[in-house]
């Protein structure tokens, strides 16, 4: 009989205790005791079982757990033999004081609120062993200190709390102690994202020190997140850190799940005829060398619903990716087409996320993509020459390409002139286009530009304009796009599905269509320039180069009559446009 699903639990004891779904990984516990790293970080994307290792961590070592042999008999840990044939590692099991701490619910808008709650993750672990304030153990003034630890304590007192816990702790068992910090990085996101970056940056750096760096008291400690945050942002001093990211070939199978995994599970539940399905939908992430891993989020919700989903994509929305395309620079946007339209990005990865650079660091917003886990490594290349590694990434399966899709698609659904302007483009009703464009323009604007300066990049609008025709039409129309052309213009083709297929069956060469459903669009976008005083001139010129550049020599080639074939020149003066409508043949 199939295991129950447990969605959403990430509590290893529950989970062993009500015989849930469960994966073994406690394989990780092993390697990361005989690596004997002092303070590790793990990076992986969200929802990929890092609570799930780190409870599973704390349990195992805890003295809180001490005789908690049920919880770990059958699993691989308890079954793994040193070297020499005994079973070691079961004797390490509820033998060290741990803090597990998490950072995963700071979510805030401002610094205060953020710093706040930091505060009061410190606090609880004060409030769970105030025991140690019983008997002799600490001194007057260290008594003293440990009532100061709450959510309004000083900067000074917060940056110290967890070693002085660790010496306390340690007095009291005997034993340094094992520090576990879960998604240390949430907090970051949200202060870029809402702009109390340097302040947060400074009280986090204030408190890891003491803590990772300089804490005698401290055995070992494990930190959790999706990015490795810059060194001289929140790592500067620790120069003890070991940091495992998604190209490493440590820990490669200790988070998500493999194929052989997943395969196996498909088999347990009698869905072994999804293989391929969950495949296309769920695979597509590799750790180091190992490809082929699974998004566990996704894998638990099929199993659960029986039925394929954007599961992983649904969870949460990431509003630093959304933000980091929408008002990203022409260059981001037009690398982000070519990633939905199944393009390859050939570049070199920074995995050190320096936050305040991310909009103006070249591929830095790329490097966050590979991290969060929106883009998977198809290849790499390690050129001799110059000593760099260069990745081909992609989007990394279906669930991705539908959760930017329906990101972009979120962009435009609020407004109701672009429904109208879409409609309108379909029909061929150039009046009714020119109405519903200039509302767009005047809404839409400031919401790519950030409200900065939107005369100084208009073409961040024009490739958030595209991106939007991309998604919203990407069922009847393959969309295309010609960037050659320079500022200010940008070349969109719309060639009929239907038109698409049939000629892709019968070659290049394919006889002209008789009924061609819809038809084919040219769209030239151009800035008005310094020599021309009307719109109107811009827009000519905009029609003028698809005639001489013949831009629709291709359409023709693959059977689309001329006469079906509209052309469109779009005249843009700020947040002012003029389309113009090329008379057809």
């Amino acid at each position: 009989m199939a295991r129950p699903i447990g969605i959403g639990k990430q509590d290893f004891e529950k989970i062993r205790l009500n015989h849930n779904f469960y994966i073994d990984k406690t394989n990780f516990i092993r390697k990361w005791w005989d690596y004997s790293d002092e303070v590790t970080l793990i990076t992986r994307p969200r929802r990929f079982g890092k609570t799930l290792n780190m409870s599973m961590v704390e349990k195992f070592f805890s003295v809180d757990y001490v005789g908690r042999s049920d919880l770990f008999e059958g699993l691989d840990i308890w079954e793994a033999k040193s070297p020499e044939g005994s079973y070691e590692y079961r004797k390490l099991q509820g033998t060290y004081p741990v803090l597990f701490l998490s950072f995963a619910g700071i979510k805030e808008c401002f610094y205060a609120d953020a710093r706040e709650n930091i505060c009061r993750v410190l606090e609880e672990q004060y409030n769970k062993h105030d025991y140690l304030l019983e008997g002799d153990l600490l001194n007057e003034k260290e008594k003293a200190f440990y009532q100061k630890v709450s959510a309004e304590m000083s900067d000074s007192v917060a940056a110290v709390s967890l070693r002085y816990l660790s010496d306390f702790l340690g007095r009291y068992y005997g034993k340094k102690v094992i520090i576990l910090l879960d998604e240390y990085d949430t907090p970051m996101q949200e202060a870029y994202v809402n702009g109390y970056w340097s302040e947060l940056v400074s009280f986090t750096r204030s408190l890891f020190n003491p803590t990772f760096k300089t804490n005698p008291y401290l055995e070992r400690a494990i930190m959790t997140g999706i990015t490795r945050v810059g060194k001289e942002s929140i790592f500067s001093d620790l120069n003890n850190l070991e940091v495992v990211t998604t190209t490493s070939e440590k820990y490669s199978d200790c988070f998500g799940f493999t194929e052989d995994e997943v395969f196996a599970v498909l088999e347990e539940y009698g869905l072994s005829d999804q293989k391929q399905k969950v495949k296309d939908w769920y695979d597509g992430f590799s750790f180091g060398k190992r490809k082929d891993i699974y998004n566990p989020w996704s894998i638990i919700n099929f199993l659960d619903e029986r039925r394929v989903g954007a599961y992983w994509a649904n969870t949460s929305a990431n509003r630093l990716v959304e933000k980091l395309i929408r008002e990203g620079k022409p260059k981001v946007k037009q690398t982000f087409e070519d990633l939905l339209d199944g393009g390859t990005l050939h570049m070199e990865i920074d995995e050190q996320i320096v936050y305040d650079q991310l909009s103006a660091k070249k591929n830095a917003v790329w490097s966050l993509f590979l991290a969060s886990g929106y883009l998977k490594v198809a290849s790499t290349v390690f050129e001799e020459r110059t000593g760099r590694m260069y990745y081909d990434l992609t989007l990394t399966n279906k669930e991705v390409h539908i959760m930017f899709a329906n990101m972009v698609q979120d962009w435009f659904a609020w407004n109701d002139d672009y429904n109208d302007f879409i409609k309108a483009l379909l029909l061929g009703d150039v009046k009714a286009m020119n109405l519903y464009m200039n509302r767009v323009t005047t809404e839409m604007f400031s919401f790519f530009d950030t409200g900065k300066s939107p005369q100084g990049e208009p073409e961040r609008f024009y490739h958030g304009f595209v991106l939007g025709l991309m998604v919203e039409l990407e069922d009847r129309y393959v969309i295309t796009s010609n960037r050659e052309s320079g500022f200010g213009r940008y070349d969109v083709m719309l060639e009929p599905r239907s038109l698409a297929a049939a000629a892709a069956l019968k070659g290049k060469d394919a006889a002209p269509h008789k009924d061609i459903p819809l038809d084919a669009i040219i769209i030239e976008f151009k800035v008005q320039d310094t020599e021309e005083t009307e719109l109107t001139e811009t827009a000519r010129s905009a029609l003028k180069q698809i005639e001489e550049r013949d831009y629709q020599a291709s359409l023709i080639a693959r059977g689309i009559p001329e006469e079906r074939i509209r052309k469109y020149g779009f005249a843009f003066c700020g947040k002012r446009v003029l389309i113009a409508q090329q008379a057809q043949a």
